[in-house]
């Protein structure tokens, strides 16, 4: 289970994240993370930039409501998505 938790108007998470791969898509969970892998490389902020537009059109929620709140030069980031419930979150993760 990924581990999320509720915060002012919406919710954060981590995210695993393997740059470089063949195409971009959420894969599932790893280690209480959310796993997702993105064509981008990881240069100039172009695997985070991907990374929010692919979390944005997942959830249902615009690109302004995704933001990286840790871990933006690493693989291992932490997520916060306004406008989501912690149970619209699982209930779209399923």
């Amino acid at each position: 289970m990924i581990d999320v938790t509720e915060t002012d108007g919406g919710v954060t998470f981590k995210v695993c994240v393997v740059p470089r791969s063949s195409k971009s898509e959420i894969v599932g969970e790893h280690y209480r993370s959310l796993k997702i892998k993105l064509k981008a490389p990881p240069v100039d902020g172009a695997a985070n930039a991907e990374l929010i537009k692919v979390l944005a059109k997942y959830f249902g929620v615009s690109k302004a409501d995704v933001q990286i709140v840790g871990g933006e030069t690493s693989k291992n980031k932490k997520i916060k998505i306004d406008a989501l419930s912690r149970s619209d979150f699982e209930r779209l993760l399923k």
